[in-house]
């Protein structure tokens, strides 16, 4: 266990960090599966909006990396494209 008042305060701060981090990222996967699983594309387009801005927001916080929220955003923008 940490010794040093600092030590402890940064404790303290990773874990809260963490916490936002992991519900943020598990708010994103959310959005990406509702627009997976949609079934038309009116009801898809506006979802994709709002997992483009969250993906945009995760690797803009370094919690994605850049790359992998950019191959997101074109997975799914390819799927609603499909669809009908």
């Amino acid at each position: 266990m940490a010794n040093h008042k600092s030590a402890i305060k940064r404790i303290r701060a990773n874990n809260a960090k963490r916490e936002l981090n992991r519900y943020q990222h598990k708010t994103a996967r959310t959005i990406i599966k509702n627009v997976r699983n949609a079934k038309l594309k009116s009801e898809a387009e506006p979802m994709l909006i709002l997992a483009f801005t969250a993906l945009d927001k995760l690797a803009k916080k370094n919690i994605i990396h850049k790359n992998k929220a950019g191959n997101l955003k074109s997975s799914l923008q390819k799927h609603v494209n499909a669809l009908a």
